[in-house]
């Protein structure tokens, strides 16, 4: 199985991006799918998941009301719509499968003026 992620880039604050996280190789539909950002020297952050009917979704305290996961399980693919971004979310933007232990290579995404 694979992740890759896309979307990333460098917006001014008060922007907005949407990542998409692609899946492949797996039975992607059934599987709770994760989004985590990191900077350096720090660990992981969870930022948001989903479960696989959408119907549950949990989010970051830092994020709420800004971010909204969401997935198209027809496409194999989870998106991360940002909005209202700040410069603390500057950040390499990751997703996950847990339950199939699988990792994208991450986006970057920076938010400056």
């Amino acid at each position: 199985g694979q992740l890759v992620e896309s979307g990333g880039g460098s917006v001014q604050p008060g922007g907005s991006l949407r990542l998409s996280c692609q899946a492949s190789g797996f039975a992607f539909s059934t599987y709770i799918i994760k989004w985590f950002r990191q900077t350096p020297g720090n660990e992981r952050e969870l930022v948001a998941d989903i479960d696989w009917s959408s119907r549950s979704t949990n989010y970051a305290d830092s994020v709420k009301g800004r971010f909204t996961i969401s997935r198209d399980n027809a496409k194999q693919t989870v998106y991360l719509q940002m909005n209202d971004l700040k410069p603390e979310d500057t950040a390499m933007y990751y997703c996950s499968a847990p339950g199939r232990g699988l990792w994208g290579q991450g986006t970057q995404v920076t938010v400056s003026s």
